[in-house]
């Protein structure tokens, strides 16, 4: 009947899990370092329901408990699932408060799961003449479908599917829904560990269910079954029965559904959009907001775009300036009406009440954003710009490499709500004479200039002949410093610092495809408001991030490393490194001949061929076929695991374990670099030009892009071959390499006041000859080979927290051997083991550990109940410090070395960073002058209780440098 109501029962951990997993590439932390992807993502899903569907009624359910009866009936019931993500356990109680603030009834009962206590409301809410809509992506639901009953499930890339009775008939190739639960028993269900019936999946589970419609007549009739499949079914005729009982949703839940108490109301609103507030949710507040609350649209916007110019007189100096302002323009919609009004229609002419928490844009926020006129108009704005002691600046270019775009303009702010936009013509020489108009800005040495990812602009300026001069200001750098694991982009950080959803570039340009705009068609108006604002929302970004600074201790090194690195990356940027395509492509055919040679021993060791490259065929070769493992480890989709920790652990004991895990080296070197390289040459300077970032590893330390230089294997022959093709600009230069030995085990011996082990550094001893020394009892002279390597796993494991079954995976020795190595080194260096337990001790206590220079690292989980989760943290307790403090004082160095290269105006340049390694492009005359100075200034780039020392060398290729 066309008024029959309609109650939603929401799933609330599948779709919680569910969200979480969405943003699990890139999960969404807030300032406080807290991960809220799972709530995040579940109140997208909840808030998706009301919007499209406006129940009646509605309740989410939770378990609690699990299931006590099918626990007791198989005691192994979904025992093989994972720990539950500390971002979900932490979620649970927010996404309780909020629905208690949304007025939703949660349902639970202990020791029952969702499943039954959907169930079973959804056959009351039946007899009561509801139709009942399962909110819910778990195909088990199926077996509850009825004429009243359907399930809402979400589908992947967005939306929902309803599947009533022909649906589930079509998807599961039943006659009724109820066979559903014969099916999952027949079949069994890895997730929660029903075993089913050895042999059967779903395509035999589904043609003993049309030949024999439920289990029990298929046991009924075993006589007609064959071979294998008839001695496997009748043996167990037990067990398929079990599975069935355990896949069976329960009907008879002490629940109550009392249609009252499920209605849809009004929720709280303030208490919703406080929460939301305190968990950083800015979207999510417009979201609830359009949900929820009856609105007209009332705003204010002023926005002015024009050719003119504002003078320190405030005279308007352009001819034919447009003015547009809608400050007094005001119209109201009734947006109350129709699907977003759940609680009454809403008068067309009522008002929404203002919430403070309701996110600002450029429609809603008073501006003044003004494009400037070519000639007199530009040369006034000049004038002023020059009076100005701090401005932000933010450059729109054709394209993403600063090293082929072209400037489309320029947007200058230095006063909130304010700004300007210089458009430049398309022709260069134009562009050019126009910029020499700005140059005495940029080069100002009294003036600030501020930005976001300032080393792009800095870059594309440099095409222009512009050297950016004065103090710098970079937000995202500011931002890297006070929480390193946030996203650093001007949305995120506009949306989380100052409640501000930024113009999407997409709204100018479109999106990827044949389709997209250039910057250059987009009109002028338009360009102005998308610059402009980038301009003003950075320059607020930044007034709010210098307290910040200040408060975490983080200035200096903002003022000291992370700016005057800015500049040094700039140049290695724009200098870029030579590259021998030859070489290359003659390393191609001698990788494709490894590698068909590998393919040959695999296919003969395995006894047949196929696709190395997909695990779900390697996995069913190594595990089914060729049986190495008894218990071989499975994904949640129940295909084998053949990642490479798991093969790893295995290559000791099976050549073609090794052979795919050397095949897999080879394939990914050939793809990632000898064939990706020679495409990334540059056309305009013949080198490669890698991206160094400072913003993305929260330990300090660089990474490469575009390509990735810093992850070239040297392991392996092949990997360091790869080096020889970078070399030399030409004959009258040569590679120089410098390199820091040992320097995380110089740091964490000066950290950890190990005397030992710092005499051991002083008197220049090798260390892990020494180590092995006094772990293994034996003069030094007399330390093996075995014993050194050992030695030296566990030095540098130590630092990454090395558990003994992990040194015997790396090490021939067996799991005993290996703890009694770990016992023995601490005992050997006990200031090391209390120096590890101190620094978790301070996370514990402080939330985060630093480096010598007070760059932090803020863990999260340091106190978390999840022990594997806490371990981790623990881990990064130690490591942090070490990893960081080996960043910072490369970067040290590489500041005072490009210093000096720029002020004795050397022909040399540095042109790569890769950890703990220098590179330089060394003018042969200068090689002995320099290789000094290099030397020097990394030795004494830091003073610490240990000696840092520094290899030097240098070759007609990175390879022969190293």
């Amino acid at each position: 009947m066309s008024d029959q109501k309609r109650l939603f029962l929401v799933d609330a951990y599948a779709l919680i899990f569910r969200g979480y997993y969405a943003f699990i590439k890139n999960p969404r932390i807030n300032s406080k370092g807290e991960d809220t992807s799972a709530i995040m993502g579940f109140m997208n899903s909840l808030l998706d329901v009301i919007k499209r569907e406006r129940p009646d009624h509605l309740a989410v359910c939770f378990d609690k408990g699990g299931s006590v009866d099918r626990v007791e009936m198989f005691e192994a019931y979904k025992a093989n699932r994972d720990e539950t993500p500390e971002g979900i356990k932490t979620a649970i109680p927010h996404i309780c408060n909020i629905l208690e603030a949304m007025h939703i009834p949660i349902m639970v009962k202990e020791g029952f799961e969702a499943d039954d206590v959907i169930g079973t409301l959804s056959r009351q809410a039946e007899k009561e003449g509801y139709k009942t809509y399962m909110v819910t992506p778990d195909k088990d639901f199926a077996q509850l479908v009825t004429e009243n009953i359907f399930m809402y499930r979400p589908v992947f890339g967005g939306g929902y599917e309803t599947w009533g009775i022909p649906e589930v008939q079509k998807k599961f190739e039943v006659t009724d829904p109820m066979q559903v639960i014969d099916f999952l028993g027949m079949m069994g269900d890895a997730s929660d560990n029903i075993p089913g019936l050895p042999g059967v999946g779903e395509k035999t589970a589904k043609k003993f269910l049309k030949a024999y419609g439920s289990m029990e007549n298929l046991f009924a009739n075993t006589h007609e079954l064959k071979g294998k499949m008839k001695e496997k079914i009748e043996a167990n005729k037990e067990l398929g029965l079990l599975s069935k009982q355990l896949a069976t949703i329960m009907l008879d839940v002490p629940v109550e559904f009392n249609a009252e108490d499920f209605e849809m109301s009004e929720p709280d609103i303030p208490k919703v959009t406080e929460i939301f507030q305190e968990l950083e949710f800015r979207r999510l507040i417009d979201n609830f907001n359009k949900t929820f609350a009856p609105k007209t649209e009332n705003t204010t916007n002023t926005t002015s775009t024009s050719t003119a110019v504002t003078s320190s007189t405030s005279t308007s100096l352009s001819t034919g300036s447009v003015e547009k302002s809608q400050s007094s323009s005001s119209s109201t919609s009734n947006a109350g009406a129709g699907q977003f009004s759940l609680f009454g229609g809403g008068d067309a002419n009522t008002t929404e009440p203002t919430s403070e928490f309701t996110r600002k844009t450029a429609e809603t926020t008073s501006h003044f954003y003004q494009s400037i006129a070519s000639g007199m108009a530009t040369k006034l704005f000049v004038k002023n710009l020059m009076n100005q002691t701090s401005v932000c600046f933010d450059t729109e270019t054709t394209g993403l490499n600063p090293l082929t775009a072209e400037l489309v303009g320029i947007a200058f702010s230095w006063e909130t709500g304010k700004g300007f936009y210089v458009p430049f013509p398309e022709d260069k020489n134009e562009a050019q004479e126009l910029m020499e108009v700005f140059r005495p800005f940029f080069e100002s040495e009294s003036i600030e200039k501020i930005g976001q990812n300032l080393k792009y602009d800095i870059k594309v300026l440099a095409k222009y002949n512009i050297t950016v001069k004065g103090k710098l200001f970079d937000t995202m750098l500011a931002h890297y410093l006070i929480n390193a694991d946030m996203r650093h982009n001007m949305d995120v950080l506009a949306e989380t610092y100052l409640n501000y959803t930024p113009i999407s570039i997409t709204e100018l340009i479109g999106k990827k495809g044949k389709n997209q705009l250039s910057m250059r068609e987009v009109p002028l108006e338009k360009q102005t408001e998308y610059a402009v604002e980038d301009a003003d929302i950075t320059l607020q970004l930044k007034e709010h991030f210098e307290k910040e600074l200040g408060e975490a201790n983080t200035q200096k090194l903002f003022d000291e490393i992370e700016i005057p690195l800015l500049r040094v990356l700039v140049a290695m940027e724009l200098e870029g490194i030579n590259l021998d395509i030859d070489f290359l492509n003659s390393l191609a055919e001698a990788l494709n001949n490894d590698i068909q040679s590998l393919e040959k021993s695999i296919y003969e060791a395995a006894g047949e061929e196929f696709n190395i490259a997909s695990p779900k065929q390697l996995g069913i070769v190594l595990f089914e076929k060729m049986k190495l493992v008894d218990k071989p480890k499975k994904t949640k989709t129940g295909q084998y695991k053949t990642g490479e920790d798991i093969l790893s652990a295995l290559a000791k004991d099976h050549d073609i374990i090794q052979q795919i895990l050397d095949y897999r080296g080879l394939t990914k070197l050939k793809s990632t670099y000898v064939d990706a390289l020679p495409l990334q040459v540059e056309d305009s300077t013949g080198r490669v030009h890698t991206d160094y970032m400072q913003t993305v590893a929260a330990t300090g330390r660089l990474s490469s892009n575009n390509p990735n230089l810093q992850n070239i294997p040297i392991r392996t022959e092949r990997g360091r071959q790869v080096r020889k093709a970078f070399v030399p600009r030409s004959e009258d230069y040569t590679l120089l390499a410098a390199d820091y030995s040992q320097i995380e085990l110089r740091i964490i011996a000066a950290l950890s006041e190990e005397e030992t082990m710092i005499e051991a550094f002083k008197n220049g001893e090798d260390i892990h000859a020494s180590t092995a020394s006094k772990v293994f009892g034996v003069p030094i002279e007399e330390v093996t080979r075995e014993q050194r390597s050992n030695a030296k796993t566990v030095n540098f494991g130590i630092i990454y927290g090395v558990s003994a079954f992990g040194l015997s995976n790396q090490t021939d020795l067996s799991r005993g051997e290996a703890k009694e190595l770990i016992d023995t080194y601490y005992d050997t260096y006990p200031k090391l083991k209390a120096y590890m337990s101190k620094q978790v001790d301070f996370a514990r206590d402080h939330g985060y550990v630093s480096t010598v220079l007070g760059r932090r690292r803020y863990l999260k989980d340091i106190n978390s109940r999840n022990a594997v989760v806490r371990g981790a943290a623990e881990r990064n307790a130690v490591n942090a410090p070490i990893q960081g403090s080996a960043a910072d004082i490369i970067k040290i160095a590489m500041i005072n070395i490009f210093n000096k290269l720029e002020a004795g105006n050397y022909k040399s340049k540095m042109l790569l960073q890769v950890h703990d390694e220098l590179v330089f492009d060394i003018y042969k005359p200068e090689l002995q002058e320099l290789t000094t100075l290099i030397k020097t200034e990394m030795e004494g780039a830091f003073k610490l209780e240990v000696p840092l020392d520094v290899e030097v060398d240098t070759g007609l290729n990175w390879l022969e440098a190293h």
